[in-house]
């Protein structure tokens, strides 16, 4: 039995039936922007391996860090022990966001539960029984289950569930458009602040961008109103940079859009420059000291792999590389490429807008039913995207090739024109 035939009896693939309902790709290994296949075929990846693989695969820096840490010590428990590594990549993430106190973590998911537990403490703490949060409808904000509980629980893929979770306050989302006119939804989160602070502890939300709950670009003006609002009923921000951070839309991290500073960030997918699964929370110090200096004085969270020194390790060198500031040209030469490209769609039957930000590029069609067809044509011409319901988009590593990238979104324009509509 070949692995491709384990796999088919055992490996049960995320967002998938067991075995899997189409056909798995069979990846033999990865080199800067390309997946190469056992059966021999190149792929441009246009997904830049959910939106982690920011500077590529194989970079070299990022290869010998790994290579330099494994020999010293592949990883420590982080319960009553210090390491070196950990310490450098804390400073750089305190640096980088303005927020003074770092909590490593293993997933984007668990930096969100972490999140919504550290907001709760803190209400604990100054002796406010808040247990609710305010969240986005559209919103995504990871798997796990605190996390699927500010999840907009109708338009989410969570729906499901919803007689499990928690409950929580949703109210309306910023319209499309990095300049569309927000004063509706901003009405309406005054509205929701001011009738529910007496019961919520934070808001969460994802900065200028919501993902996996639409792909939806709006107007940094809401953040900067939100941020009021947050101040104004002593109410934790919670930004929800895991998508948008390191870059993606243009900026280091998304709320620079708006100049605000949240009270607490939740990063992961770029960290470790796709390397290995990392995230972090991070608070201002006066959450991490009112909750230390509380009755019960402990954050209650402790993953196992929490501040792997392999995964601190390839996080620096991440950092880092952008530090050293080449990807903001790269960034802003996508973006470009994406804008002018993503033009030649905007008159396609089947397409109802065109967006983009970033190093974000996005198609979103009047029905959500072609999707399977569409990754199938970008695979068979040498694309690998993965399509969402409507959404077709993709979201590259900064060191993409210009003919790559233009590659790309032309491969998915042709995919929607050879649609035969139903």
């Amino acid at each position: 039995m070949n692995w491709l035939e384990i796999d088919k009896k055992h490996v049960w693939h995320p967002y998938n039936s067991l075995p899997s309902r189409n056909e798995l790709l069979p990846v033999k290994s990865t080199n800067k922007t390309s997946i190469f296949l056992q059966t021999g075929e190149e792929l441009i990846d246009g997904m830049s391996s959910w939106w982690s693989a920011i500077h590529g695969y194989n970079n070299p820096r990022l290869n010998e860090a790994l290579k330099s840490q494994i020999d010293i010590m592949p990883h420590i428990m982080f319960g009553g022990i210090a390491h070196e590594k950990a310490s450098i990549l804390c400073e750089k993430l305190a640096k980088l966001t303005g927020l003074n106190s770092v909590f490593l973590c293993d997933s984007g998911s668990v930096s969100v539960e972490v999140a919504l537990k550290t907001t709760i403490q803190y209400q604990e703490a100054k002796g406010l029984k808040k247990y609710k949060f305010i969240a986005l409808k559209n919103a995504y904000h990871g798997d796990t289950l605190a996390a699927m509980s500010v999840c907009d629980p109708d338009n989410s893929m969570h729906s499901i569930y919803g007689s499990y979770l928690p409950k929580h306050i949703f109210t309306q989302a910023p319209k499309l458009g990095f300049d569309a006119d927000c004063s509706e939804s901003l009405k309406a989160l005054e509205d929701t602040f001011e009738k529910h602070h007496n019961e919520v502890a934070g808001f969460i939300l994802e900065p200028i961008v919501q993902g996996a709950g639409g792909m939806r670009i709006y107007n940094p003006d809401f953040l900067k109103k939100a941020r009021e609002l947050c101040t104004k009923y002593d109410i934790l921000l919670i930004a929800d940079e895991i998508a948008t951070g390191f870059g993606h839309t243009g900026k280091m991290f998304a709320c620079e859009w708006a100049d605000i500073k949240p009270d607490i960030m939740t990063v992961g997918k770029g960290l470790t420059g796709g390397y290995m699964t990392m995230a972090a929370m991070i608070t201002s110090k006066k959450i991490s000291d009112t909750i230390s200096n509380s009755q019960l004085g402990i954050l209650m969270h402790g993953p196992t792999f929490m501040g792997n020194p392999l995964a601190c390790s390839v996080a620096i060198e991440s950092l880092n590389l952008l530090e050293e500031g080449s990807w903001k040209r790269n960034v802003q030469r996508i973006e470009e490429i994406f804008t002018k490209e993503l033009e030649n769609a905007k008159e396609l039957t089947l397409v109802k807008d065109i967006r983009n930000i970033g190093a974000i590029g996005v198609i979103e069609l009047e029905d959500d039913c072609y999707a399977q067809e569409i990754q199938d044509y970008c695979v068979k011409n040498g694309v690998w995207i993965r399509p969402f319901g409507k959404l077709i988009y993709s979201i590259v590593s900064y060191t993409i090739k210009e003919e790559d990238l233009t590659r790309i979104i032309r491969t998915m324009i042709q995919a929607i024109k050879s649609i035969k509509i139903k």
